[in-house]
């Protein structure tokens, strides 16, 4: 497959779609759609160049220009990953929209994970869905303010989350490394930076880590979480990253109990909660 070909012929079909009078533009036409002069003016760039890409001879264009032509192009998120992977063979950097939350189907996915503890995660690890089980093992993080819900505060300012850590000082090196390394990839190194400050500020130990700049991918880590629980004793669970369609700068973690008889406590343990819920009253809004 001749690579440069498809890409032109990709960036034609999506310019032969658009409606001219959607953008101003009135007259009579020969061709569906903008003209290849019209795009390259949206996109700030040559019209000859762009000429030459619809035509697989324009060369491999950078990445800025590429996010031009997703802009002219009002491009999708599935179409611009297409148009990155036909004009330089990866994906785009990923783009972060902060959330407070998860759309009901998602949720339904994690609630239905009752022995399995699981959270919905952001690039810059904000905790922003979780289960009951969840709460039941990890932390209530329905308890706390939206802003304090975050994986490394958890770890480096909360006594109990650290008291609850098999080997807490891997863990944490382990989750600052990875943590380095997402927010990189999602280029929000300058977002993170007051939460960077503020744990600096409060934990000598993150301080130490983050100074070290050492950096991890998931993949290496055992895949075993272990915690003495207050209620259930000592826990071992696996723990798988899933991504979360339509949002690369999201994913889910999932902890699976290894014991079944913890699995069996832990749905219980839910279920009791699940039962106090319905059983509360229902006040007037």
């Amino acid at each position: 497959m001749n690579t440069a070909q498809t890409l032109g012929d990709f960036l034609r079909s999506r310019r032969t779609r658009l409606d001219p009078a959607s953008f101003g533009l009135s007259g009579r036409r020969r061709t569906p759609g903008l003209r290849r002069e019209e795009v390259a003016q949206r996109a700030n760039i040559s019209s000859t160049w762009y000429t030459w890409l619809e035509q697989g001879r324009g060369g491999a264009p950078s990445a800025a220009v590429l996010e031009r032509i997703c802009a002219a192009l009002m491009l999708t998120n599935p179409e611009r990953e297409h148009l990155f992977m036909l004009g330089l063979g990866r994906p785009p950097e990923v783009r972060y929209r902060a959330t407070d939350g998860v759309d009901p189907r998602l949720q339904r996915v994690l609630d239905s994970l009752d022995t399995s503890p699981s959270i919905i995660k952001s690039a810059t690890w904000d905790v922003i869905a979780w289960n009951r089980a969840a709460a039941v093992v990890l932390i209530d993080y329905g308890a706390l303010p939206p802003g304090q819900r975050n994986i490394l505060r958890f770890l480096f300012s909360d006594p109990a989350v650290r008291a609850k850590q098999h080997d807490w000082e891997s863990v944490a090196r382990f989750v600052v490394g990875t943590f380095r390394a997402d927010v990189a990839r999602a280029g929000l190194a300058s977002e993170v930076g007051d939460l960077v400050d503020d744990l600096c500020r409060i934990s000598p130990d993150f301080e130490r880590m983050w100074r070290d700049n050492q950096v991890f991918g998931h993949s290496e880590g055992q895949h075993v979480k272990r915690l003495m629980h207050p209620t259930f004793g000592s826990i071992e669970m696996e723990y798988s990253l899933f991504a979360v369609d339509g949002r690369p700068d999201l994913s889910m973690l999932v902890y699976t109990p290894l014991d079944a008889r913890i699995a069996k406590r832990i749905r219980s343990a839910v279920s009791s909660i699940e039962e106090r819920v319905a059983a509360a009253p229902v006040t007037a809004a």
